[in-house]
């Protein structure tokens, strides 16, 4: 039977059990048991860290007889005297100090865990999410959760101190277009209806500004059905705010506050502002990213000026048909990049879009080029020369429209960097994308389409086009980014009923669709709306590019798998007969060809 606390009550955390000579109190979980014969030590582990307990067979023989038959992962609390460790360890804050047990607690025992509870482990990571609640007890995990706090804290701390008012927004909505599928909720009073979890709380937060709320902030809980990846879950949260009465620099503005404020706050590091800006167009032509990583250089080279007539109809073509030739050069890889790796490199170019990828490796004095044969030695140097690969360099190029050549040649730099070991740890690189395209041409459906929600607000100057040329149409929208990961995107907003009218127009909407799906939100611009505008940034994804995590499951207390099941809890489950009945909802079983 285990002991109980009575008398007990826990004084200091173990992790700040720094000082010899004090009376303490502590409790946590056994992390592990070193029996001596005559002397115990038992290494107790809480989220702040670790401390020895110490035992002697010649001071307590009964508390000795107790310690020896605790087990690691048992509960204990323990009380006694703070002492020098005669021997120090280095590795440990608290690695100087002891506690001289006088009384032990066995609040809890464990069975054999199915994992050890350790950090550096290689334990499969199914057997860990099942097992979540072990898993946590890692001292990595709980310093991450720990960390998505700070930043947390933070946040209300800054955006409060700036006047911003935090409002919660429905979690249960109707379903509007947001770019993702909805997770819907069927409503038991409402037979055949159905609630949406929100996709980002875009439309309330606008509706706050009408109702005169003028600056708003929330940590809000958002839920896309989409597929998922290492940068993404399904359930999440941002830092979502909404200012009144404001432009574009003013908002960009205060979220680079924030950026420094956090970074200082939680991390001590200095982040210099104003931040970099690139327009959505030069962030494509020299990463091919409009989320590049800065951390390092390899920027996109386009020559195809001087081959647009030559000898070689993969460049000249791609040049005559309004693309481009483009390359990015590896410097002193040419030793790395073997033919080996460049056919690998090919293969990957031609699973996202490219018909192939064209190379010079130059190893030895003269350059090894894979289409060496349409150029003389003076037009393959000029080619050189004019995109900076010298010898020892590889350059690796595309040619195609260029919606395929500059994602194309993106993707190919990252996956370079990455196997030449090139890119700097414990850096940030922040960067304002700005200057949106409004509308993506879409070839399945040859028309244009929007890039954003339908409330941002075109830029001025652009008006006139929305209509008549809408490739000529660019946004007030701006995405924060840092190391290759999107942050937040945000844009200014439409206020004005008529121009929101025409924007619905433009993207093909019916005068039905929009009072079905927008209806209240139109309404409330006829009362007066000021000129407003926010974003939100990703809690989770912050917290992973602070930690240098390498995913989201690291820095989420409960994560999905990439099918967004739950291994521990097993969700989602079936549900009894009766529940569905009561929904009005019928389970029809869908074939696998479906």
């Amino acid at each position: 039977m285990a002991d109980n606390m009575n008398g007990l009550k826990r004084t200091i955390y173990c992790g700040e059990v720094l000082k010899e000579g004090v009376e303490v109190t502590v409790g946590g979980f056994v992390q592990k048991v070193r029996n001596l014969g005559n002397l115990i030590f038992i290494d107790l582990r809480d989220k702040t860290g670790i401390v020895q307990l110490a035992f002697n067979d010649e001071t307590d023989r009964e508390l000795f007889k107790k310690a020896s038959t605790c087990h690691m992962e048992y509960v204990l609390m323990a009380h006694g005297t703070t002492a020098v460790r005669s021997s120090i360890n280095h590795d440990i804050p608290t690695g100087r100090i002891e506690i001289i047990v006088d009384d032990l607690r066995i609040l809890a025992k464990s069975h054999t865990t199915p994992f050890e509870i350790q950090n550096d482990t290689k334990v499969n990571e199914e057997l860990r999410l099942k097992y979540r609640y072990l898993d946590l007890r890692r001292p990595v995990l709980q310093q991450n959760l720990i960390m998505r706090h700070k930043i947390a804290k933070a946040a209300r701390e800054y955006f409060y101190k700036n006047d911003f008012t935090e409002i919660e927004t429905p979690m249960m909505m109707k379903s509007t277009p947001e770019g993702a599928r909805d997770y819907l909720i069927p409503s038991r009073v409402h037979n055949g209806k159905f609630y949406a979890l929100p996709q980002s709380p875009q439309i309330y937060k606008q509706l706050l500004m009408i109702a005169g709320m003028d600056r708003y902030i929330q940590l809000a809980r958002c839920f896309r059905d989409e597929d998922l990846r290492a940068d993404r879950q399904p359930e999440f949260t941002q830092i979502d705010l909404e200012m009144s009465f404001v432009d574009v620099e003013d908002i960009l503005a205060m979220t680079e506050g924030f950026i420094s404020y956090l970074y200082k706050d939680v991390l001590d590091v200095d982040i210099p502002t104003p931040l970099p800006r690139l327009s959505y167009t030069e962030a494509m032509n020299r990463y091919g990213s409009d989320k590049p990583d800065t951390r390092f250089e390899m920027e996109i080279q386009d020559f195809s000026d001087i081959v647009a007539d030559c000898g070689f109809g993969v460049f000249a073509d791609a040049v005559k048909n309004g693309g481009s030739v483009r390359a990015i050069v590896a410097k002193n890889s040419a030793s790395v990049l073997t033919r080996k790796e460049i056919d690998k490199l090919t293969e990957m170019v031609r699973g996202i879009g490219a018909k192939g990828l064209a190379f010079v490796r130059w190893v030895d004095e003269k350059p090894a080029c894979s289409f060496a044969k349409f150029f003389s030695e003076e037009e393959l140097m000029a080619i050189l020369n004019k995109i900076g690969c010298e010898k020892g360099d590889t350059a690796l190029i595309i040619a195609d429209k260029n919606k395929i050549t500059l994602p194309v040649l993106g993707a190919l730099r990252l996956a370079v960097a990455k196997k030449l070991d090139i890119i700097p740890k414990d850096k940030f690189n922040f960067l304002w994308i700005t200057e949106f395209p409004f509308f993506e041409y879409d070839d399945e459906t040859n028309s244009y389409v929007a890039m954003h929600h339908p409330f941002t607000m075109p830029n001025d100057e652009c008006l006139q086009y929305l209509e008549t040329a809408p490739e000529k149409v660019y946004a007030k929208a701006f995405d924060l980014v840092v190391n290759g990961i999107e942050l937040s995107s945000g844009s200014i907003r439409i206020t004005d009923y008529e121009l929101q009218q025409k924007m619905f127009k433009a993207l093909g909407l019916s005068d039905e669709e929009i009072e079905a799906k927008f209806g209240f939100l139109v309404e409330a611009y006829k009362y007066g709306a000021p000129p407003h505008g926010g974003l939100g940034i990703g809690l989770d994804r912050l917290a992973m590019v602070m930690l240098g995590a390498e995913s989201l499951r690291d820095i989420t207390a409960f994560p999905k798998l990439q099918n967004a099941s739950e291994l521990m809890s097993e969700c989602p489950a079936s549900v009894d007969q009766e529940s569905l009945d009561v929904l009005g909802i019928k389970i029809v079983e869908k074939n696998d060809e479906e």
